[in-house]
């Protein structure tokens, strides 16, 4: 068993500890996660106008989809006002690239105010291992609960 994989497994065991009596994962709880399957920090990645979609992880954090099987971990360099609320994002880029430190990520507010949050880092992830995590997460969940319905 590589590092990586015992780290995702006890990050996993240890999500599950924190959350048994809750129905989802907090934000801090879904941002470990998502750390956890994220490579080392790169400084851009190409983007050519649109995204196939995004996860908000807290007010200074997001994932971005730009394929189905692509995804990226922006971790913002301060709070994201309505991060968590708005419908929809945009993102700056220079050249079909999206820099960390130089571009934002822009978020849709109530009466049209657009409110642009820096990207302090960028980091590729792993969406195949995220995706059977977050499986492997709803079924020890659905498990559990069906546990807790059987005992009297």
């Amino acid at each position: 068993m590589t590092t990586r994989s015992t780290m995702a497994t006890l990050l996993a065991a240890l999500l599950l500890a924190g959350c048994a009596s809750d129905t989802g994962l907090r934000d801090a709880e879904r941002l470990a996660l998502y750390q956890a399957h994220a490579g080392e920090p790169v400084t851009a990645f190409s983007y050519f106008g649109s995204l196939n979609g995004w996860t908000p992880l807290g007010d200074r954090a997001l994932a971005v989809w730009t394929r189905p099987s692509e995804a990226w971990l922006l971790e913002l360099s301060g709070p994201c006002q309505d991060l968590a609320f708005t419908p929809t994002i945009g993102l700056t880029s220079q050249m079909n690239r999206v820099h960390a430190r130089f571009d934002k990520v822009i978020v849709g507010s109530g009466g049209g105010i657009r409110i642009p949050c820096h990207i302090g880092q960028i980091r590729p992830l792993d969406v195949k291992a995220l995706r059977a995590s977050e499986r492997d997460l709803r079924e020890a969940r659905v498990q559990e609960r069906e546990a807790q319905d059987a005992t009297p």
